[in-house]
């Protein structure tokens, strides 16, 4: 995706590995690029993955010609924590609406173990003519 190069989501090794209306998959590698100085994932770069997994969905279901996306509100929880290997985020549209959808986020490691859980609102936003 040309959209993607020299953004945070190439700075941080993410990949989209699946795009459909209404559902978006992407992974993240757990690696120097994105742990903590404890040697775990980041909490900030799980947002960063779930926000990206939200906002490429939902930019999606727009009309590219009159519209465009952005985030509004983010909440994450963690649950567990990795040192090493790949998480999948995978997002589902939850609320899809005129002026704001709401997405749902989970990631998980290569077992499926829940990582992180998150709900993202994104705003629906009139593009100027």
């Amino acid at each position: 995706m040309k959209m993607i190069e020299n953004t945070l989501i190439a700075a941080l090794g993410m990949e989209i590995t699946y795009l459909e209306e209404g559902k978006v998959v992407a992974t993240m590698p757990v690696d120097e690029r994105t742990r903590q100085p404890f040697g775990i994932l980041h909490g900030g770069a799980s947002v960063a993955l779930a926000e990206t997994v939200a906002s490429l969905g939902a930019y999606e279901l727009v009309d590219k010609e009159t519209e465009a996306v952005a985030g509004l509100e983010i909440n994450a929880n963690h649950i567990r924590s990795k040192a090493e290997g790949i998480v999948t985020a995978v997002g589902t549209v939850l609320h899809r609406g005129r002026t704001t959808q709401v997405w749902d986020i989970k990631i998980t490691d290569e077992q499926d173990r829940l990582i992180c859980v998150s709900r993202c609102t994104m705003a629906v936003i009139k593009r100027n003519k």
